[in-house]
């Protein structure tokens, strides 16, 4: 290879984080093998002369997506038998004045609808260029609803509204109660609750990225509907007007109108690599500020904890108390970890199975909190 071509691609790859500059050039599969490694998409080096591009996805097009471009963890061997779903995994509709949008809904296998038992729900938010069945996947939320015993509804983005099936936290239209996509979701919400036997105190919503930036509008939008939130990798309440602002709030260097209103937000829990280049973890600080403090206002600590997860990235835990002395935020920080769902499963996008089982963690914080 050129010298001139391996330099620019390693000087690029620098720029993006994953690379330090100025390192030798040996040939483009061994700076990418190595720039991937960097990152922590592989667990260890490949020979050179097998390493691959398929390792990792492209960013999404800036131009295309308006919101956060995503990369793709490399894959880790299958996740045991504990994956196995044994509910039923259903395709739902839901009509409303702007038409017909899908979700997809997961029955656990313990489900009766001729029981006086009432089930939680949990409503996942896929990320860009992601699909209910992707997401299922990666998250492993079915197979953990099988185990906890709750419903889990999956609403999908349609190509429509958005090119790379982002859901739009960046546009104002899209931030408040009762229009745009938050009314959307929140009827898709309400048709759930009231078609099957779910408890209305416990219905929970999470996100990744895209999806998460949305999961905590729905907090803030709809208090009374959801009883906790789960925001992955994502973005604080109006961190955003349009596209532009989308992808400077994305690096962290401008929070439009983050600290508008004094409307409480649900609890909430956080999960953030702080190695994410493409969302950076300031973000999440906000998000904890914004619940837990209210207009901008420092959160108090409550207590602060570290370990290391089974799969070998270590972790912060941070716990925040409000005003009152409440605890309502619980803020992960995963040391060394890109922009993809922790603990998740290689047979879906967007993963790391190297890092805390964030489906696991997200339920047990939910579980503690009704409306």
């Amino acid at each position: 290879m050129d010298a001139r071509i391996g330099k620019t691609i390693n000087d690029a790859l620098a720029s993006a984080g994953l690379k330090r500059a100025g390192g030798p050039a040996h040939g483009v599969a061994g700076i990418i093998n190595h720039a991937l490694t960097q990152a922590g998409l592989l667990r260890s080096p490949l020979p050179v002369e097998t390493a691959a591009l398929d390792s990792a996805s492209p960013p999404a097009s800036v131009a295309a997506t308006a919101s956060a471009p995503e990369a793709r963890e490399k894959p880790a061997p299958p996740q045991a038998a504990a994956d196995a779903e044994a509910g039923e995994f259903v395709t739902c509709s839901f009509a409303s004045d702007t038409g017909t949008h899908a979700y997809k809904l997961y029955f656990p296998a313990d489900y009766s609808a001729q029981t006086s038992r009432r089930y939680p729900l949990v409503i996942m938010l896929h990320g860009c260029t992601q699909s209910a069945d992707d997401f299922a996947a990666g998250t492993r939320m079915n197979a953990l609803a099988d185990v906890e015993g709750l419903l889990v509804a999956y609403p999908v983005q349609s190509a429509s509204a958005n090119a790379t099936r982002c859901w739009n936290w960046f546009r104002r239209q899209d931030q408040g109660r009762d229009a745009g996509e938050p009314a959307l979701l929140a009827g898709i919400t309400r048709q759930i609750v009231a078609s099957h036997r779910v408890d209305p105190r416990r219905v929970y919503v999470a996100g990744l990225s895209a999806g998460a930036a949305m999961a905590v509008i729905l907090g803030r939008s709809y208090p009374e509907l959801y009883a906790a939130v789960g925001a992955h990798s994502g973005l604080p309440y109006a961190a955003a007007h349009d596209v532009g602002s989308a992808f400077t709030a994305m690096k962290g260097r401008s929070f439009a109108g983050a600290h508008e209103g004094v409307v409480r937000s649900p609890p909430t829990i956080v999960f953030h690599g702080d190695s994410d280049h493409t969302v950076k973890p300031a973000n999440s600080v906000l998000i904890a500020a914004q619940v837990a403090g209210g207009k901008g206002e420092k959160p108090a600590l409550h207590s602060c904890s570290e370990g290391t997860a089974s799969g070998g990235r270590r972790y912060t835990r941070r716990i925040y108390h409000d005003a009152s002395g409440k605890p309502v935020v619980e803020d992960w920080r995963v040391h060394g970890a890109g922009h993809a769902w922790m603990g998740g499963s290689a047979s879906g996008t967007y993963t790391d199975p190297r890092g805390p089982d964030a489906s696991a963690e997200m339920l047990r914080f939910f579980l503690q909190h009704t409306s």
